[in-house]
């Protein structure tokens, strides 16, 4: 080897040395993760249940990591704008996405075009919570189960109406799964928000509501609405007595919403699996369980991988009655 040649490697090998040094000192140098609190946002507006699943998630996890982790709401666009919003942000671990049924497997059915992709911007943390909803009428109505209810809804074909929260929300979806399960022909009515929504619904505007466990619950107590049953698999602790909708006259009907924990794709995998591990014990807390059973939201951690897998056989299985339907938001 001639002296040129060996300085030449030897520069070489000097260059990557120091390289190999360096990285490891900024390796050792870097904070851990969390140094600085955490942000959780979420795409609906401050109170409901959703707000207050994420802000005790939140709790436990900032005492966890040793940061605070702080909700910010974000509502608008049918869960878009937060969407849009984490998608875009710094891959860093500082802020996370309280995903839901809408944001993550839904939207993509119903806009041609989304600002975030839900498969290419994300990486699912953990599965938090599902809940069924509640087929609720008004007292008025002569129905006092839901085989009595479809059969009211067949002698009268076009003359019932239904009421959800907006076009394209999963409440909207639960009615139309409905009316295609039991045949039946009724109008869906949109209202913008719950309120005007069961405003409606107990002055017998509108014959019918698949709503929020939570927001009808009151109305449920108070006597002004009457429950014929929810849309999960099983009975729900909030309201016992109520049987489901699939035992109460409409075999195999199901619909609900739920949320997962995500954070901007390229999240670096020890990050995730922290998250993971210290989100999968917040849920598994009895005293977790027995606040969120009182919301009728029930606790389903998860692996990372199942997020993704939950959201795809979600929207596979909306898939068919959007393009049906021909519901489209734009």
């Amino acid at each position: 080897m001639t002296i040129a040649k060996f300085m030449r490697c030897r520069r070489t090998w000097l260059i990557a040395l120091a390289a190999l040094c360096g990285a490891v000192q900024a390796q050792q140098l870097a904070p851990a993760y969390p140094h600085k609190p955490v942000k959780l946002v979420v795409p609906y507006a401050a109170g409901g249940s959703t707000d207050q699943l994420a802000r005790a998630v939140a709790e436990q996890l900032g005492r966890a990591l040793g940061q605070p982790v702080v909700v910010e709401n974000k509502p608008g666009g049918n869960t878009i704008v937060a969407a849009e919003h984490v998608a875009k942000s710094p891959a860093d671990g500082y802020t996370l996405f309280m995903g839901s049924s809408a944001s993550l497997a839904v939207n993509p059915l119903l806009y041609s075009q989304l600002p975030y992709d839900p498969k290419a911007d994300f990486v699912g943390i953990s599965m938090l919570a599902a809940s069924p909803l509640v087929l609720v009428v008004p007292q008025e109505l002569p129905v006092k189960s839901v085989s009595e209810f479809i059969a009211y809804a067949k002698a009268k074909p076009g003359s019932m109406n239904y009421a959800s929260v907006g076009n394209g929300n999963p409440l909207h979806l639960a009615g139309e799964l409905f009316k295609v399960s039991a045949g039946i022909d009724m109008t869906h009515v949109p209202y913008n928000g719950s309120s005007p929504a069961l405003t409606a619904l107990i002055g017998n505007q509108v014959q019918a509501m698949l709503d929020v466990v939570l927001t009808s619950n009151p109305h449920i107590k108070s006597g002004k609405l009457r429950a014929l049953g929810v849309t999960g698999s099983k009975r729900i602790p909030l309201l016992p007595e109520v049987p489901t909708v699939s035992e109460a006259g409409l075999p195999g009907y199901e619909a609900g919403i739920w949320f997962a924990m995500v954070a901007p794709k390229a999240t670096a995998p020890a990050i995730v699996q922290r998250l993971n591990q210290e989100v999968s014990k917040i849920l598994k807390l009895p005293e977790m369980r027995s606040r969120f059973d009182a919301l009728a939201l029930e606790l389903i951690p998860s692996t990372p991988e199942e997020v993704s897998v939950y959201a795809a056989k979600e929207q596979g299985r909306w898939a068919k009655l959007i393009k049906e339907k021909g519901i489209r938001l734009d």
